[in-house]
């Protein structure tokens, strides 16, 4: 590994550590099937992955009342936790977060997921314990606003300079450029390539294999 570059290294979780950008994005579709609700695209629901509550059902509901947000999220816990045991980390993520560690990375997490659900998910792997902060969207302001990076730079000692954050998400790659920190994209997860590049990250790759060599060269 060359000269260390980075101290912290943040991941999203939905879509980049774990394959889960389907699930969530059938589970608000079937939330507005059963509220007779317009049913957005399958490109629109999964664009709104890791946006908190009131930003996502703007941009897939902008009719909806405010008022009735809440509604739909319940609708949309009660399929997702219905199915959520069959999300499976993707290839390589235990042996490569557990490698991060051994390395002297801090490594720590930044999620649009509820703190229950964060924690609930945290003990369905193996490396849930490796994690030396969380941050979840109901802890504070939700993504792309900095307040949760920020938090985790100041929980870990970390500046921004020495901080990536890594994630599959156009909100996650604005959420480091508005804490001042650099950003990995990672293409398999929400959002394509194209649409993350928009917002320059350090660099885009394909797989989870793909972003621990380019830590082993650049991290």
């Amino acid at each position: 590994m060359t000269e260390r570059k980075f101290d912290l290294i943040v991941f999203d979780w939905d879509g980049t550590l774990v394959d889960s950008t389907g699930h969530i994005a059938s589970s608000l579709q079937a939330a507005c099937a059963d509220l007779d609700l317009p049913v957005p695209s399958r490109q629109a629901a999964q664009h709104v992955i890791g946006l908190g509550l009131h930003d996502a059902m703007a941009y897939v509901l902008p009719d909806l009342e405010e008022k009735r947000y809440r509604e739909v999220a319940n609708r949309y816990r009660y399929h997702f936790l219905a199915d959520d045991v069959t999300i499976e980390t993707f290839p390589m993520v235990d042996d490569g977060i557990a490698s991060l560690e051994n390395d002297g990375f801090l490594l720590a997490v930044a999620t649009g997921k509820s703190r229950v659900g964060l924690d609930r998910s945290l003990q369905d792997v193996s490396f849930g314990s490796r994690f030396i902060a969380t941050r979840c969207g109901d802890e504070g302001r939700p993504k792309p606003h900095p307040d949760m990076l920020m938090y985790l730079m100041d929980a870990t000692g970390v500046p921004a300079d020495r901080t990536l954050m890594i994630g599959d998400t156009s909100h996650d790659l604005m959420l480091a450029a508005n804490a001042g920190a650099s950003s990995l994209a990672v293409s398999y997860g929400a959002h394509p390539a194209g649409s993350l590049l928009e917002h320059g990250p350090l660099a885009c790759v394909d797989s989870f294999p793909e972003v621990m060599q380019w830590l082993d060269a650049n991290g």
